[in-house]
């Protein structure tokens, strides 16, 4: 999963490959929804959506992380707040030539520029972005929503793939925490796979909640995710 389809003389040379980010989020909300379930993570495909600003799915199966969406660097994946996500590598030497760019003025642009802020040309805030969609009824805020919950949406779908299943989704961080309307226009189109919303359990923002019903073939919760304590266990783990 994390080996590109490059010359594999760069990956030995500059360790080039996938690495992934909000490692310690991913493994804390993936073992807090196992104890919420009452079983054991290693019996146990999770996805976990740590979605913010920056934003990342990850893919545990039986404990271990058999993928994520951040690559090299945090720039891969999802479409986040500022920052592209996914799109075709050529478009890069692309805009250097038809835009006279360098290198350094197309990673800014894809970094900085991009992202719901760069299909809005509204804001980075998925707060403001929905203010100009559900009040203002701004068509590009409206399209930036549908961006990025296409994108984790399709995201979610091949992890289910690559692990076989899913017994639960978890969302966490600023977005997935508290962006009611987000986790219903993500999960509204996972019926096939037997997921059932509760929607008067995702009335919530910050809490940790089971948003699922009880007939819902994948249990779906928020998990309001603790980096610092899941640091500190590494820390006296280590220090054992």
């Amino acid at each position: 999963a994390y080996i590109y389809a490059l010359p594999y003389e760069l990956y030995q040379k500059h360790g080039i490959r996938k690495y992934g980010f909000h490692g310690t989020s991913h493994k804390y909300v993936s073992q807090k929804v196992a104890e919420v379930m009452g079983k054991d993570i290693k019996d146990l495909k999770i996805i976990t959506c740590h979605l913010g600003n920056g934003a990342s799915l990850c893919a545990v199966k039986n404990g271990v992380s058999v993928d994520t969406s951040m690559g090299f660097t945090p720039l891969e994946g999802v479409a986040m707040g500022t920052r592209c996500g996914n799109i075709d590598p050529a478009i890069v030497t692309f805009l250097m030539k038809e835009e006279g760019l360098s290198a350094d003025e197309v990673n800014d642009l894809m970094n900085k520029k991009s992202g719901v802020l760069g299909v809005s040309g509204i804001s980075s805030d998925f707060r403001d972005i929905e203010d100009g969609a559900f009040k203002d009824k701004d068509p590009r805020a409206i399209l930036a929503l549908k961006v990025f919950e296409y994108k984790v949406r399709a995201t979610i779908g091949s992890y289910a793939a690559i692990m076989g299943g899913v017994d639960a989704i978890v969302f966490t961080a600023g977005l997935g925490e508290n962006n009611i309307v987000v986790r219903e226009q993500v999960l509204n189109h996972f019926g096939y796979m037997g997921i059932t919303l509760d929607k008067e359990a995702n009335q919530i923002r910050g809490e940790e909640k089971i948003i699922s019903t009880p007939d819902s073939k994948v249990t779906v919760a928020v998990i309001p995710t603790n980096e610092e304590l899941a640091i500190a266990h590494e820390t006296v783990a280590l220090l054992k």
